[in-house]
């Protein structure tokens, strides 16, 4: 998202709100906007969220107020959340436009949460483990979105998050894409999850999802950290 905004203008990005403590180097108002609980549930009896959801015991929500001044300046609005803010959002919001982020198998998920820990100078293998084993519960959902995007190679990624975007602008508003539309429309349309199944079909096997149910219990800890490292070093990535 962050290379997102550097090509495309009009984009602002929400920037969440919390309960739990700054990490590493974060700051408040930059990675997130942290509070206590107890504003964040008055805030919550207020209505000032967009949405908002309990995740590993903390608070995370999207003000209203990011969504109004968005609006006020003709930008879209991008949110980074997870599958429980999403929905609360598409029942809101049923115009707004939901792309699923997945990595493309558990190992580069696995390395990703890791680095990220890391570099915040927080390890806890407890909450790595119990974030991967969230994965595929939270994979399942990806029929709720109208877009899917496997993060595996980050310019491609960036890519096709751009291409949606200037996609959706044309068809909702015929905003003229400038360079090579007819591209850009090829590339959002492969990402649609209609057209994605062949593209997500090994994501599903690798997270252990059988058919359109059930689940496999999936053996994280079976890959050393060397291959790790090794998995990472071949895939340009981000946090996905």
């Amino acid at each position: 998202m962050s290379e997102l905004r550097k090509q495309v203008s009009g984009v602002d990005f929400a920037i969440s709100w919390t309960t739990r403590s700054p990490r590493g180097s974060e700051e408040n108002g930059r990675e997130y906007c942290f509070t206590s609980r107890e504003e964040f549930e008055r805030m919550i009896a207020e209505g000032k969220f967009l949405e908002h959801a309990e995740v590993f015991g903390n608070l995370y929500g999207t003000a209203r107020s990011s969504l109004d001044e968005s609006r006020a300046a003709g930008h879209d609005l991008i949110l980074d959340i997870d599958v429980q803010g999403a929905a609360q959002v598409r029942e809101k919001m049923p115009e707004a436009v939901g792309v699923f982020v997945v990595p493309p198998n558990p190992r580069v998920l696995r390395t990703r949460l890791r680095n990220r820990s890391r570099a915040e100078g927080v390890e806890n293998e407890e909450e790595l483990f119990r974030r991967l084993r969230e994965a595929s519960k939270e994979i399942e959902k990806y029929r709720e979105y109208g877009y899917i995007l496997v993060n595996d190679i980050l310019d491609r990624a960036v890519a096709q998050l751009e291409a949606i975007v200037l996609a959706e602008r044309f068809y909702r508003n015929g905003e003229v894409i400038a360079y090579r539309s007819r591209r850009v429309l090829e590339v959002a349309a492969a990402c649609l999850q209609s057209n994605s199944q062949e593209r997500l079909k090994p994501v599903l096997e690798a997270f252990g999802l059988v058919g359109s149910s059930g689940q496999q219990e999936l053996k994280f800890d079976e890959y050393s950290d060397d291959e790790e490292d090794s998995e990472s070093d071949r895939e340009d990535s981000s946090d996905g």
